[in-house]
């Protein structure tokens, strides 16, 4: 069984966050594990209103639960998704700071060599963002920019949100069945 946690910030862009818990609720053989900031309540409630977090089956863990399995390397998870994820919260990983759960988790993804995904909802960036972004990358994690594809011609925000929390997914090791590059048609 592979284990993932999914870190949600305070970041604007929940509908990703929102998308990725639907579609991993349809893979067997997973544990998920999830935590939120406060924030990230706040902008759940904001734009998804009428959604319950609960209601995708997944343990959801208190900022402040440092109990939580995912808390300590020896609970051997595979990856930790943070989507979205805030500069904020970016900036505390890269730098060590372990002041909640989703960024002691983070920690551990990267002290363990497990898989971290980053989707940065973040724009413009400044200097201070890129070398966090550098930061990340040098200490094995991934930064994977919450920036849809067009391409597969997405028929609703859902759908476009998707190319990206798909995306996310893959980059964790996760096998989802989705849109594809195959090259350009040629006439």
């Amino acid at each position: 069984m592979q284990k993932i946690v999914v870190g949600i910030s305070g970041s604007s862009g929940s509908i990703y966050a929102k998308v990725l818990l639907e579609d991993l609720k349809s893979i067997t053989n997973l544990e998920v594990g999830i935590t939120m900031s406060k924030n990230a309540l706040i902008n759940w409630e904001l734009e998804n209103p009428g959604v319950d977090i609960m209601s995708y089956g997944f343990h959801v863990f208190q900022s402040q639960d440092f109990n939580a399995p995912f808390a300590s390397g020896s609970a051997s998870y595979d990856a930790m998704i943070v989507c979205p994820c805030s500069a904020g919260t970016m900036a505390r990983i890269a730098h060590g700071i372990s002041n909640d759960l989703m960024t002691r988790a983070a920690d551990v993804m990267l002290k363990e060599r497990k898989k971290l995904i980053l989707v940065l909802r973040e724009t413009p960036l400044n200097l201070i963002h890129i070398k966090n972004m550098e930061s990340i990358c040098m200490a094995g994690g991934v930064v994977c920019p919450a920036i849809p594809s067009f391409y597969s011609h997405p028929q609703s925000l859902e759908d476009l949100a998707r190319t990206v929390s798909h995306r996310a997914m893959k980059l964790a090791g996760l096998t989802i069945n989705s849109y594809e590059w195959s090259g350009a048609k040629k006439n």
